[in-house]
């Protein structure tokens, strides 16, 4: 990825340009100390004076927000222009100033409007930082420091204020009575900062010639090496994943995590302000000698399988197949936005249209129109994908065809990305960034909620969120990682119970499911983890470290992400920013696909060929999934757990079917749904029996005296296990009903060889009434 950058020969600016700020993905306003205000139309190329403002020196500018109203994105019609001379102006983008304020004692250094563009924050030489309204009077005065405070911005939730204030960085909620964050961030004084929306990381650039990227929590991420000349200028493009750095004759591209993509040295002077466009395509910088300076990123690159396709220009591709290295060029009306590839199709977003490859044929792209905003983000899952803007979340067939458009009341979606929205074939899931404890759930092919339509619920906020892509859809997982970066795992469709969310993983920084499998790997901490069966923690939670694949993760260095996780290839971007391949084994998706087809034998024979006990515990655990008993029993006795042997093998001679499925739940820890198959079954002994031999006391009584039956057995079990233990009833309802009630072992023996032989009867009689439909269903 670079950037090509473009300067016109002779400057519009007769003094240095200030500041500078996009309407539109192609229509700029900047301002400069000549007092100019110059519109530039990137499509037509011109360049007009809107106004000269005599004896005004700008500083700063910065556009009302968007706003979008059902499905109409309004343009922004006003900027704030913040001036040397302690005011601060509302000029209407016609160039006709509305209000100018007396704000700041000295120069007004910055001006911003908070995202909902109901606040207006402003920040001056005399280190006062205020607040005024969208009509531009004084609300309250946040914060008096001692010194100028060169740049501000407001938190992604509009709660907080971050300032620079010298060599400190500090972060004030506008709640009175918060506790004020402050740190220091820099060696010099810093000049700049940007705090991102959607990533929640902040900027900062300083005298010191070195820019810096850090947590909300103050917490430093990275550090650059010192640059020749201060850097004047920070900027974060809007999706947050990229971000740009000016100096002296210098403009850099850099990825989030901090390390550079690309280094231009235009003879600009210093560029004060950077700005980038709408749609993320492009960059302007205010440059000290009177010029701006445009820049359009391009070379950017996508892989899948054999195919490399690399952004050459702002409307070509390039597509080179590295099995044969046959190359195609695509060229597009507009502009390119965002791209996708995967799952053997290319998704590319311009301005205005939406154009669908399939890898097979690269010559006739399916085109459909776009709705209004830009897209944002594009996921992809085997079936469909999905489209994110400003105006919405929309799901289409890779034939073009508007599946869903899932309704999230209040949520912003223009400022979701790829660790908070996660696509499935049959499952949407969107993280709500008003309150991240929350997951909404949708089902893909009709837009509605999943279930009782109640989102997921965490007990603290969640970081990350991926749904697994493969298997049935009763059996969709969740895996998300939350602030204390511990793993979870749950399932989607919850039936109306409440499903388990439990913990598989601590100190996770990264995951991703496998494309072609239910296989799910992690960094953890110094250590690169794959779960080869997450599942398994619902069949059988001993066996989870046994289907764990661990090895150690300092090869990939500080702080790497995983960009992919393709068949049993995982790339991972280093901290440096180079790519690393890793290799999963390939024999859990070989087991996985046989489990999937019911091919249990070839699943043994694999299992017997590679000889590894995480290969056997993940059988042995699809198996119990899959209530196949035999294979079960081969797996376990594989991996030496004697004591599971016997208790399937209990399992198998059992008279009912009911019985047996009903123990191989309780085999999982489902005891509700083991209950709950007996009672329904009529098998009501079993149902008491089962509570008798988990301790359940109280249930077992309860069953005993709803259906009026065994509680004379209950009680002398109970009256054994106190024996036992040589302790005395203490229980209310035990010595209300053992009132009366003599124990007789003999008997209570006999009624429960009755019961035995009364469900050895029932499932001789079901099995020859199934006998005997069959021969008549053959005649």
């Amino acid at each position: 990825m670079r950037l090509k950058t473009s300067l016109l020969k002779e400057p519009k600016h007769k003094e240095l340009v200030s500041c500078l700020g996009w309407t539109t993905a192609d229509e700029l306003y900047s301002c400069g100390d000549d007092h100019q205000i110059l519109k530039w139309n990137l499509l037509t190329s011109e360049t007009i004076q809107l106004v000269k403002l005599s004896d005004i020196y700008p500083i700063d500018l910065h556009w009302f927000p968007k706003s979008v109203t059902g499905k109409k994105q309004t343009q922004a019609e006003t900027f704030v222009l913040t001036s040397s001379d302690g005011k601060f102006h509302l000029i209407s983008k016609l160039g006709r100033v509305e209000k100018s304020v007396d704000a700041h004692s000295g120069a007004v250094l910055a001006g911003r409007w908070n995202y909902e563009g109901t606040a207006l924050l402003t920040a001056g030489e005399d280190g006062q930082i205020k607040i005024w309204s969208k009509s531009g009077m004084l609300r309250s005065t946040l914060a008096q420091q001692g010194a100028p405070v060169y740049s501000v911005t407001w938190s992604p939730d509009s709660e907080k204020v971050l300032y620079t204030t010298g060599k400190q960085l500090v972060i004030k909620p506008l709640q009175p009575s918060a506790k004020v964050l402050q740190w220091k961030a820099h060696d010099g004084i810093i000049l700049k900062v940007d705090w991102n929306v959607i990533n929640d990381l902040i900027l900062s650039a300083g005298e010191d010639c070195k820019y810096k990227v850090w947590d909300s929590y103050g917490r430093p991420l990275f550090s650059s090496q010192s640059h020749e000349y201060p850097v004047t200028s920070v900027a974060w493009a809007p999706d947050g994943e990229l971000f740009a750095v000016g100096s002296f004759h210098t403009l850099r591209l850099c990825d989030k995590t901090g390390w550079s993509y690309a280094l231009e040295k235009p003879n600009t002077g210093s560029i004060f302000n950077i700005a980038w466009s709408v749609d993320g395509t492009q960059i302007a910088g205010a440059c000290g000698n009177g010029h701006v300076i445009f820049a359009h990123v391009v070379e950017q690159h996508w892989e899948w399988k054999n195919f490399e396709i690399t952004l050459t220009k702002r409307r070509t591709m390039q597509v080179r197949n590295v099995v044969n290295d046959a190359v195609d060029l695509l060229e597009f009306r507009d502009r390119v936005i965002k791209a996708s590839l995967n799952y053997g199709h290319l998704v590319v977003s311009t301005s205005l249209q939406c154009y669908v490859f399939s890898t097979k044929n690269w010559n006739t792209p399916l085109i459909f129109d776009l709705r209004e905003g830009t897209v944002s983000l594009i996921l992809q899952s085997e079936r469909h994908f999905l489209l994110v803007g400003s105006v919405g979340v929309f799901l289409y067939s890779y034939e073009g065809r508007l599946i869903s458009s899932p309704k999230l009341p209040g949520i912003r979606t223009d400022i979701l990305n790829a660790q908070t929205v996660s696509l499935s074939n049959d499952t949407i899931a969107i993280k709500d960034k008003a309150d991240e404890k929350l997951i909404y759930l949708f089902e893909a092919l009709t837009g509605k909620p999943v279930g009782d339509g109640k989102p997921l619920t965490h007990k603290i906020e969640i970081v990350e969120i991926a749904l697994d892509q493969k298997g049935l859809t009763n059996e969709r997982k969740i895996a998300f990682i939350d602030k204390n970066r511990d793993l979870y795992i749950t399932a989607v469709r919850r039936f109306g119970k409440e499903e388990r969310v439990i913990k598989i993983g601590t100190m996770v920084h990264a995951l991703a499911w496998s494309d072609t499998s239910n296989i799910l790997c992690g960094l953890q901490d110094t250590r690169f983890t794959v779960w080869y069966y997450p599942n398994v923690i619902y069949v059988d939670k001993d066996l989870l470290s046994k289907t764990v694949f661990e090895k150690d993760a300092s090869e990939f260095s500080k702080n790497p992400q995983i960009v992919s996780f393709e068949g049993n290839r995982v790339t991972i971007r280093r901290a440096d920013g180079s790519l690393v391949h890793t290799n999963v084994s390939p024999y859990p998706a070989i087991l996985h696909e046989y489990v999937g087809a019911s091919k249990w034998e070839n699943a043994v024979r694999l299992c017997r060929f590679v000889k590894e006990q995480t290969l056997w515990a993940c059988l042995a655990a699809m198996a119990v999934a899959n209530k196949d008993m035999t294979t079960a029993e081969v797996a376990y006795a594989a991996i030496g757990d004697i004591d599971k042997v016997q208790y399937i093998n209990s399992i198998k001679d059992l008279p009912s079917k009911e019985s047996k499925i009903a123990h191989i739940l309780l085999f999982s820890g489902n005891i509700q749904d083991a209950e709950a198959i007996l009672l329904q079954a009529g098998l009501i002994y079993q149902a008491i029996q089962v509570n008798i031999n988990l301790y359940n006391w109280e249930r077992a009584l309860e069953l005993a005296v709803k259906h009026k039956t065994h509680v004379d057995t209950v009680l002398a079990f109970r009256q054994k296990y106190l024996e036992d233990f040589s302790k005395k009833e203490t229980n209310q309802r035990f010595l209300q009903y053992a009132e009366g009630v003599e124990v007789e072992w003999d008997k209570i023996k006999a009624k429960i060889e009755m019961e035995i032989a009364k469900e050895r009867e029932r499932m001789s009689t079901n099995s020859s009434l199934s006998m005997r439909s069959s021969i008549t269903s053959q005649r």
